[in-house]
């Protein structure tokens, strides 16, 4: 819930027109478009997100909003605005709000080099590597896809190449992640609990990552 004119709002999800905003950002996305549509932005896109930062605090820590502004310095493409809502919470997660429904992710998206070292040592031991592996298959099992990001083509320097977890240590960046199409739930308080059941689901790999590579 969130504290608006002395009193508590409640999250009750993103109404359909949110994902309809997002349909017409990405095809105008021109400051005309938003300047238009800036109001209801703010009133049924992101406002509908901080009631559920808000809710989902007490457990998963304190959330942030994304900026809704491309950083379009060094690309091509020079839309000037996102066409997505994100946010991340303090304790492991990500939200993702777009014309394609809802989203969620939670891990380690990039790692840093000091990161990373220590994330292969703990997958190439065996302990830490063999529970890894178990609680990727866990959590597999429970429909949540496991990824990884920046992947190289081979070992990397210093491992073998037939290593039993070769595909794991080819990995820069490793999360779980979700998916949800568009439907009716996602304008109730459904889509709160599935965020937390997902991030529930998907707190094993977080704690893994924090005791073996961000310790």
């Amino acid at each position: 819930m969130r504290m608006t004119q002395n009193r508590w709002v409640a999250f009750r999800g993103w109404p359909v027109e949110a994902l309809e905003f997002y349909e017409g950002l990405a095809a105008d996305n021109s400051k005309t478009y938003w300047t238009e549509h800036l109001a209801f932005y703010e009133d049924r896109v992101r406002g509908p997100m901080r009631e559920l930062l808000a809710e989902l605090e007490p457990e998963f820590g304190p959330g942030k909003i994304f900026r809704p502004y491309r950083d379009v310095r060094f690309s091509k493409d020079k839309s000037p605005y996102k066409t997505h809502l994100g946010a991340w919470l303090a304790l492991g997660g990500y939200i993702q709000l777009s014309a394609d429904g809802l989203a969620a992710g939670s891990g380690a998206y990039r790692m840093e080099p000091d990161e990373l070292d220590r994330y292969r040592r703990a997958v190439a031991g065996e302990r830490t590597g063999t529970e890894l592996t178990e609680l990727i298959a866990a959590i597999e099992s429970g429909g949540i896809g496991v990824r990884g990001h920046d992947s190289l083509k081979t070992a990397p320097r210093g491992y073998p190449r037939d290593h039993p977890r070769v595909a794991l240590l080819r990995h820069r960046g490793l999360t779980t992640w979700i998916e949800w199409p568009p439907a009716a739930w996602l304008g109730t308080a459904a889509a709160r609990n599935r965020i937390a059941g997902f991030l529930r689901a998907s707190r094993p790999l977080r704690q893994w990552l924090e005791a073996n590579v961000r310790s």
